[in-house]
């Protein structure tokens, strides 16, 4: 079993109630072990300031699942909740990514883990720290460390899980 870290995101249609579902399917889906999430957080968006604020999250889990059947997964619950893309960085109803996959370096054309962007995003890095304060990054520093370099003045709890 690998011990997997997904982020999870919206800004569309309920934004929490978004979240819940994908964690409620999460719980249910056999390949998925032991499932924690962290405390929801909203946040200001990444890119186009024309759409709703955000709210985040963190899971961790355990599967057996390799990293691309994961992905397939993910994109699966995505869909199933008409997961709406309008433009890069725009407004979503879901977004799960993939952020890490065990202790792997993966480089392939539909996925990149550790996650592109997750050491510079306050939204990925304060949900982790409430998982996984001291779980050493691939910079060598800490969640708890790499947290304390970002600005999370943003960042405001929602509630918790």
């Amino acid at each position: 079993m690998i011990h997997a870290y997904i982020g999870l995101g919206s800004n569309l249609e309920d934004p929490v109630a978004q979240l819940d579902r994908a964690i409620d399917t999460l719980k249910k889906h056999d390949d998925v072990k032991h499932l924690r999430v962290s405390s929801i957080y909203g946040s200001k968006p990444v890119g186009p300031q024309d759409q709703p604020d955000y709210v985040n999250a963190v899971a961790s889990f355990e599967t057996d699942l390799s990293p691309i059947d994961l992905l397939d997964l993910l994109q699966s619950i995505e869909q199933s909740q008409r997961r709406i893309r309008e433009r890069h960085w725009g407004p979503r109803t879901l977004d799960l990514d993939l952020l890490l996959y065990g202790q792997e370096t993966i480089q392939l054309p539909r996925l990149t883990v550790p996650h592109t962007f997750m050491l510079e995003r306050g939204f990925v890095i304060k949900p982790l720290s409430d998982l996984a304060p001291n779980m050493l990054l691939a910079n060598g520093k800490t969640v708890t460390e790499q947290l304390q370099q970002l600005d999370t003045s943003d960042l405001v709890f929602i509630k918790e899980e």
